[in-house]
């Protein structure tokens, strides 16, 4: 499977990723990042529908298909090697004393907001001739009409060729253009226009009645290198509190003609800062964690980032609003930014801030009735306040759909990895007086929580959670940690103290008796991952004693599967981020690496064959997945990925 920003080819027969092999279908397969959002490049997240795209080689005469199944006729071009690294996936095929190598890159680069917006992603080409013979050898690359729309031929479109100067590009849209009309997981954009640009002969195919509609790029392969982009123009991103919103590149009235431009001008230039930065998070993830570790963090990084939207807010501010891809769609979720933030605040903590806006704008809002957290800000693409919970009928937020320990947990812990990162509370401040009243919320609430959800929702509702009051528990320092920031001294010793204490006792209450804690106080001999103690390491704050730490992750090896440690003692599924941070505990680097190698063994063996999920099984390696009325809740492409950074940012 090959990723651009958002879209996922099926490039071949078979990809190797480094030394993660997937057996994929020899069709288009999926496209990752937030359905409907029409964020940069190609955005939409696929639930077995297949968009038909093909890529062939014309040689000599003989045609050789490379992305896509079109017709089984056309013989697959014989595949040499495959890899990838945070930005680029490359394939290299050779037939008949013709070597072509293909170079998908999207430039998705966390430090600069123009590159990581610009909705543009690269196909280079590499011919090589190898026989030392002379060949008459030509590409094709063909999208079908669902690229911009929500299901096949639920719209009509249109097309047009664009003469570019030296460049040729096929544009199709929507004949509506329905600017953001609705939300939800399963959707698909319908507004704004795909863009696929050649060096060669940009054309369109319209078909009649069932027969789809195509746009084409033709080029001779007459050069060593030839370059060909992919674009797509939302013109607006999202609906924030009754406004539209555009992103970064747009913001000024920039035109998408002119970035397809710059963006071919660029291309050299753009590729190295990628490769170097990709070499860098390579190198800086094996010191860190071990070469399988590095490898997981290398599909991680365009997932996570892929299920975002970067967008202005009225004034000028960043946001940076995550979708529940395949979940329920919500958007701006608080324990969904909570897991990711590792990833961004290594390369970016500003975009943590932008996460955080829209949840502060709601919680000041007159829609927001509690005294703790809201759990969303919308969904996706529009954010017009809290939908998880909400009665349809009446309007109104139901109580017993909210994660109030949870929210208010992550919230504060976000709020104090940001000013530690940027070494500044200034944005902490700024809402100072709601997080003094959610620390309220969790030293009334936190110490035993009710009957409540907590960020894995999908396994119900669990009183006296052991693991969210370790989140209750950290929220409290959070605050302790931005007091001390302030030069508030007396303050911090308090709150500090106060979690310290609640630490002590939870050490005492949670204990089986043989090293290990449990799931729910009430529950004995039942285990959890412990994930959310793992920032009293982070920062330095030794709430818990250590011993409590080294004991608990000792007693996760009688329970560990072929692929990994399950989430608790209910289930044998697991989730990856929170492995990620559950291993981060041990301050043992073989410990550590034993205990991701099963992570990685997953993504190696895993037939399920979806965009990187989160959630699967520990002992079949499939991906966990269930029906609310026709969605599949499958948890493909998902942000929280970010998370599985953690171990490379401690």
């Amino acid at each position: 499977m090959l990723q651009f920003k958002d879209v996922s080819f099926v490039v071949g027969d078979k990809a190797i990723l480094k030394n993660i092999n997937l057996e994929i279908d020899d069709r288009f397969v999926a496209i990752t990042g937030p359905n409907g959002s029409g964020k940069s490049t190609l955005a939409k997240l696929i639930a077995g529908i297949n968009i038909p795209t093909s890529g062939r080689i014309y040689m000599d005469g003989k045609d050789y298909r490379v992305i896509g199944k079109v017709d089984d006729s056309i013989p697959a071009m014989k595949q040499i090697s495959a890899d990838c690294n945070a930005f680029s996936t490359t394939y290299v095929f050779e037939e008949a004393g013709v070597r072509v190598k293909l170079i998908f890159t999207s430039p998705i680069l966390l430090t600069d907001y123009y590159l990581l917006t610009r909705p543009v992603s690269y196909l280079e080409v590499r011919k090589e001739i190898v026989d030392r013979k002379k060949h008459d050898v030509k590409l094709k690359i063909s999208v079908a009409e669902q690229i911009c729309t929500n299901l096949t031929k639920s719209e009509p479109v249109e097309c047009e060729i664009l003469d570019l100067g030296k460049l040729s590009s096929a544009k199709m849209g929507t004949v509506a253009q329905s600017i953001i009309p609705c939300d939800g997981d399963d959707h698909r954009i319908s507004w704004g226009y795909f863009y696929l640009t050649t060096e060669g002969k940009a054309s369109y195919t319209v078909g009649e009645g069932e027969a789809l509609t195509y746009v084409n790029a033709e080029v001779e392969l007459n050069k060593s290198s030839t370059l060909l982009t992919f674009a797509y123009d939302d013109i607006e991103s999202l609906e924030y509190f009754g406004a539209r919103l555009k992103t970064y590149w747009n913001r000024n009235g920039a035109l998408i003609t002119d970035e397809i431009l710059k963006a071919h001008s660029d291309y050299k230039t753009t590729l190295k800062r990628c490769n170097e930065f990709a070499d860098r998070m390579f190198i800086d993830s094996v010191r860190a964690g071990g070469e399988k570790y590095a490898e997981i963090l290398e599909l991680a990084y365009r997932q996570a980032v892929a299920a975002h939207k970067l967008a202005i807010d009225e004034d000028g501010e960043i946001l940076w609003v995550s979708k529940e891809c395949f979940s329920n769609g919500c958007a701006a979720t608080v324990d969904v930014s909570y897991p990711s933030i590792p990833l961004f605040l290594l390369y970016n903590p500003e975009l943590v801030k932008g996460m955080m806006r829209p949840i502060y704008k709601f919680a000041r809002s007159d829609g927001w009735k509690y005294d703790f957290a809201p759990h969303d800000a919308g969904r996706y693409p529009i954010l017009n306040g809290q939908v998880y919970g909400l009665n349809r009928e009446t309007g109104e937020l139901m109580f017993h759909k909210q994660m109030p320990v949870e929210e208010c947990g992550n919230m504060l812990v976000m709020e104090a990895t940001v000013a530690l990162a940027t070494k500044s509370t200034a944005f902490a401040n700024e809402h100072m007086d709601i997080l003094e009243d959610w620390v309220k919320y969790l030293l009334q609430n936190g110490r035993d929580p009710e009957n409540q959800l907590c960020t894995d929702d999908f396994a119900g509702h669990l009183a006296h959670n052991c693991n969210l009051s370790l989140k209750a528990i950290m929220g409290i320092a959070g605050l302790g940690i931005l007091y001390g920031m302030n030069g508030k001294k007396r303050e911090e010793r308090k709150y500090l103290k106060l979690a310290k204490d609640m630490a002590l006792d939870w050490a005492e209450r949670a204990q089986n008796g043989d090293g290990s804690f449990r799931l729910a106080y009430d529950k004995p001999d039942s285990f959890s991952m412990k994930y959310n103690i793992v920032w009293d390491k982070l920062f330095g704050t030794d709430l818990m004693p250590k011993t409590v730490l080294e004991s608990e992750f000792a007693s996760y090896a009688k329970h560990i599967n072929a692929y990994g440690l399950p989430l608790d003692s209910r289930s044998d599924y697991t989730k990856s981020d929170w492995l990620v941070w559950t291993a981060t505990l041990t301050s043992d680097r073989d410990a550590f690496e034993s205990f991701v190698a099963p992570l990685w063994e997953f993504f190696h063996h895993s037939p399920s064959r979806v965009p990187m999920t989160d959630w699967y099984f520990t002992t079949t390696g499939e991906h966990r997945h269930y029906m609310v009325g026709e969605i599949d809740k499958s948890f493909r492409n998902r942000t929280v990925q970010g998370g599985l950074f953690i171990k490379l940012l401690a």
